[in-house]
C-alpha cells in the first residue's frame, strides 16, 4: 500500500474512533453554546462573526483541495466539490448574516469547531481528488446510478429541511422579544430539533452519492455532535415546556 495511502486511512480510523468517544461524552458534557453558553467555557464573541470565523475555513480549504489537484472539472468529483462547497457557502456567508439577536459563541467552541471543520474538508478532499473510488471512472455514466440519484436527491432534502428548520427558529421571536418558545413547524411537529435532522440526511445524501469512506466518517462525526445536544434540548424543553412537547421525539421523526 502506498505510504501516503496508509496515513490517510489511519487518519480515518483515527478519528473513527474519536468520534465514538465524543458521541459518548457529550451526553455528559454540553457544548457551550445557544442555550447551553455559560460563563465557564470563557471569552465569547458574536455569534455572527464566531460562525463566519469557523465555518468559513473549511469552505476555502476544500477550494485549495481542489484548485491543488488541478481544478479538475471531470464528474462525478465536480459535482460532489460543489455540493460541498455549496452548503459551506451558505454556512458560513448567508446562514450567519440572517441571524437575529445578540447571542455569542466562547471562542474555545469555535476553535474546536474551526479543528474539526479543516480535517473534515482535508480527508473528504482527499477522498475526492487524490484517493477516489474507482468507480469514479465511470464520468459521467456515475451520475446515472441509482444510488448516485438518490443520494443527490436525499442531500438536497436534507439541506431543504435544514434550512427550513433554521427559517423557523429564527422567526420565534418578534424584535427586542427575549422569551423562549417551542418550535412547532414544519418537521418540529415530529422533532425538537429538526435543523440536527436536516443536516444528518444532507451528508448522509451526500455519502451515499460519493461513496467514499471519509464522507461516511463526516456522517458518523454529524451523528456524534449532534444527537446528544438533540438530546440535551429536548431534556431542557421537556423541563421548560412540559406537555406541550408532546410525543415529538429528539432528532429522528417516530424513532428517537
Amino acid at each position: 500500500m502506498d505510504h501516503t495511502l496508509y496515513i490517510y486511512n489511519t487518519a480515518l480510523w483515527t478519528m473513527t474512533v474519536m468520534a465514538v468517544f465524543v458521541f459518548v461524552a457529550l451526553y455528559f458534557v454540553k457544548a457551550g453554546y445557544g442555550m447551553f453558553r455559560t460563563k465557564a467555557w470563557g471569552w465569547s464573541i458574536s455569534n455572527k462573526v464566531a460562525w463566519v470565523l469557523m465555518e468559513a475555513p473549511v469552505f476555502i480549504v476544500m477550494l485549495w483541495m481542489w484548485a491543488s489537484n488541478g481544478a479538475t472539472t471531470a464528474l462525478p468529483a465536480f459535482l460532489a466539490f460543489l455540493l460541498f462547497e455549496l452548503h459551506y457557502f451558505q454556512r458560513s456567508f448567508v446562514f450567519p448574516l440572517l441571524m437575529k439577536g445578540k447571542s455569542r459563541m466562547p471562542v474555545a467552541i469555535m476553535l474546536m469547531g474551526i479543528t474539526f471543520n479543516v480535517i473534515n474538508g482535508v480527508l473528504i478532499g482527499k477522498g475526492l481528488f487524490s484517493f477516489p473510488p474507482s468507480c469514479f471512472n465511470e464520468g459521467a455514466a456515475f451520475l446515472l446510478r441509482p444510488l448516485s440519484i438518490l443520494g443527490i436527491a436525499i442531500f438536497f432534502l436534507g439541506m431543504g429541511i435544514n434550512l427550513h428548520s433554521d427559517h423557523v427558529i429564527r422567526h420565534l421571536r418578534k424584535p427586542g422579544d427575549t422569551n423562549h418558545y417551542l418550535p412547532s413547524k414544519g418537521l418540529y411537529r415530529y422533532v425538537t430539533s429538526a435543523n440536527y435532522f436536516g443536516e444528518l440526511v444532507e451528508w448522509t445524501g451526500f455519502a451515499l452519492f460519493t461513496t467514499i469512506p471519509a464522507a461516511w466518517l463526516f456522517v458518523i462525526w454529524t451523528a456524534a455532535n449532534l444527537v446528544p445536544r438533540a438530546a440535551a434540548i429536548h431534556k431542557r424543553y421537556r423541563e421548560e415546556f412540559g406537555a406541550a412537547v408532546g410525543t415529538r421525539k429528539r432528532v429522528i421523526p417516530f424513532i428517537y
